[in-house]
């Protein structure tokens, strides 16, 4: 190993003073920060919130202080067929009535893995990366449809948002803590060859603990509940006894099982037209596999528009920290002009990024429109759930390249997919292991 000497940090000091373009630009980041500095204005004018293809969604939500983004753009989807069909003004499904349901099944999922992998030492890869976030508020696509399909879901005024919803970390600092605590517990009885039954019981125990913080925190998820609204003509109408089930199927009444994840991830270990698992990824334990089929770029982005040329907004997940400002609402590789800031390249290419961990999913939003050229996209429109506060009223706009770079995955209807597509997404998929980049959780 070679120490840094004196002399050539010396000579970087003298260097770096003899510039007159580097104080400059020392001045205005000492003063404004790094973004504020090199900003590019420019990127606004390209990027103007008019599209060919625009369809009516109503207020965005606001997950606040949690990262519940995939399960906003979920229902988010789904509100926007209930605002249209019953005619309604303003509208929103139980972000928390899912949420609990998803750490309750979390916590059971990590009991599972945590049992199936007890005879591993701790300093195995797989168990360290189990008991180094137990269960966390992101999720993917698939995970969604298995809590919809075992629970249903139920109108926000059924069961409001509460301050440990809105403001996730405590609540999953001690369900962490208690997890890890029954982790330990697993283990030792595994470990003393304790009896299947005498396992589960211990198991129930848990989640019976579970629950309970959970019914603390979140409030209790009703049984059956009334429904009440008034519509754009303010005529009045009430819907009494339903189940979270029959509000799904009479107001959402929407078949997940004809909707199916796409990717686009350009790595070598993973060839276009393919489908693909990731081991350990899920939450519901006999709910749906999380199922990809990885496609190159022109067809990632020709199903998106189908969909949305059809009137149906698209689930999407993204990188969305890159190159992206949370003021205006701007996603662009020239948001900022980094490379020009600071004199240095940072280009990689998007499979680069991936493989070296520069770049994954980190957040769930909704394709809600698109500029067509010629049929082809030049911009995006994204329904975002950070509140009004952000971007242009919540929404944002993606420019073409910027999807090209930081969008891994969307959720389209299958009968917009190819003979070819189809088949290829429903072959048996390749296991990736639980660390993929493909297995970030929005």
């Amino acid at each position: 190993m070679s120490a840094i000497k004196p002399e050539l940090t010396t000579t970087f000091r003298q260097n770096f003073l003899a510039n007159p373009k580097q104080i400059a630009l020392q001045r205005s980041v000492v003063k404004n920060g790094i973004h504020a500095s090199a900003e590019n204005p420019a990127t606004h004018v390209e990027n103007t919130p008019v599209f060919s293809i625009d369809l009516a969604t109503g207020k965005v939500a606001n997950q606040k202080q949690s990262g519940r983004c995939w399960m906003f753009a979920a229902l988010n989807t789904f509100r926007h067929k209930i605002l249209t069909k019953f005619e309604l003004k303003d509208f929103e499904l139980s972000q928390n009535y899912t949420f609990f349901w998803d750490k309750y099944e979390k916590a059971n999922y990590f009991y599972e893995n945590i049992l199936d992998t007890a005879t591993e030492p701790l300093t195995s890869r797989e168990v360290a990366f189990l008991l180094q976030m137990p269960q966390q508020d992101g999720g993917q696509w698939d995970m969604i449809v298995s809590l919809f399909q075992k629970y249903g879901v139920v109108p926000k005024a059924v069961m409001p948002e509460t301050s440990a919803s809105s403001n996730s970390r405590e609540l999953n600092n001690y369900l962490n803590k208690l997890l890890r605590k029954d982790a330990n517990t697993l283990r030792k009885l595994v470990a003393e060859k304790a009896t299947a039954e005498k396992i589960q019981a211990e198991k129930e125990t848990m989640l019976a603990h579970v629950y309970d913080i959970l019914a603390i925190a979140l409030g209790t998820p009703p049984e059956t509940f009334d429904f009440e609204y008034r519509d754009e003509e303010k005529n009045y109408h009430i819907d009494r006894d339903l189940t979270p089930q029959s509000f799904y199927d009479q107001y959402v009444g929407v078949d997940l099982d004809q909707y199916v994840s796409i990717i686009n991830a350009p790595t070598a270990d993973k060839p276009f037209d393919q489908s693909y698992t990731v081991s350990r990824l899920g939450n519901v334990v006999g709910g749906k596999q999380v199922k990809y089929l990885n496609l190159e770029m022109s067809a990632f982005k020709k199903l998106a528009i189908a969909q949305l040329e059809q009137g149906e907004s698209v689930w999407f997940g993204c990188d969305v920290g890159q190159s992206s400002t949370r003021d205006t609402g701007i996603m662009a590789l020239d948001a900022y002009d980094i490379n020009d800031l600071f004199d240095t390249d940072f280009t990689m290419t998007k499979a680069e990024r991936l493989d070296l961990g520069e770049s994954m999913m980190t957040h769930a939003m909704v394709l809600t429109g698109v500029d067509l050229i010629d049929g082809n996209s030049t911009k995006w429109k994204v329904e975002n759930s950070w509140g009004e506060k952000v971007g242009d009223k919540g929404f944002f706009v993606m420019s073409d390249d910027w999807m090209d770079q930081y969008t891994y995955q969307i959720v389209v209807r299958k009968d917009l997919l190819t003979k070819e597509q189809q088949a290829a997404f429903e072959a048996e998929p390749k296991v990736l292991a639980p660390w993929d980049p493909m297995g970030a959780l929005a």
